[in-house]
C-alpha cells in the first residue's frame, strides 16, 4: 500500500479510468471539429497507429502527449485536483481559483528542469 493509503492496483485502476475519460473527451472534440484520426496523426507528426494507441484508452498518457494533442488541435487541456468524499463534504479546496488551461506550448515553456 502506498504512503497515501491506496493500493497500487487502485492507482492503476484510477489511471486507466482517467485515460478513458481523456480519450472520450478527445474523441468528442475530434468529432466536433469534423476531424479524423488521420487528420490528428498528420497534425501531430505521428503515425496513425500511434493515434490509435492513444485513442484506445489503454495508453499511459503523459502530460507531454496531452500537450501535443492540444497543440495539434488548437485546444486547451485542463488538469485539476478536486477533493472527494469526506474532504469535499468538509469544504476542503485544492485551490482558490479556476483551473488554468494550458496549451501545448505553455507546458514546454513552464517545464522545470
Amino acid at each position: 500500500m502506498s504512503f497515501f493509503g491506496r493500493s497500487e492496483g487502485s492507482a492503476e485502476s484510477a489511471g486507466a479510468q482517467l485515460a478513458r475519460q481523456a480519450t472520450a473527451s478527445l474523441a468528442g472534440l475530434l468529432a466536433g471539429l469534423g476531424k479524423s484520426r488521420s487528420d490528428l496523426a498528420k497534425a501531430m507528426g505521428v503515425s496513425p497507429g500511434r493515434v490509435s494507441q492513444i485513442m484506445s484508452g489503454d495508453a499511459n498518457l503523459t502530460v507531454r502527449t496531452l500537450a501535443s494533442l492540444a497543440e495539434a488541435l488548437d485546444a486547451d487541456v485542463e488538469i485539476r485536483f478536486s477533493p472527494r468524499g469526506a474532504q469535499a463534504a468538509a469544504g476542503v479546496s485544492a485551490h482558490s481559483g479556476e483551473p488554468v488551461p494550458l496549451r501545448g506550448r505553455d507546458v514546454a515553456a513552464r517545464r522545470v528542469g
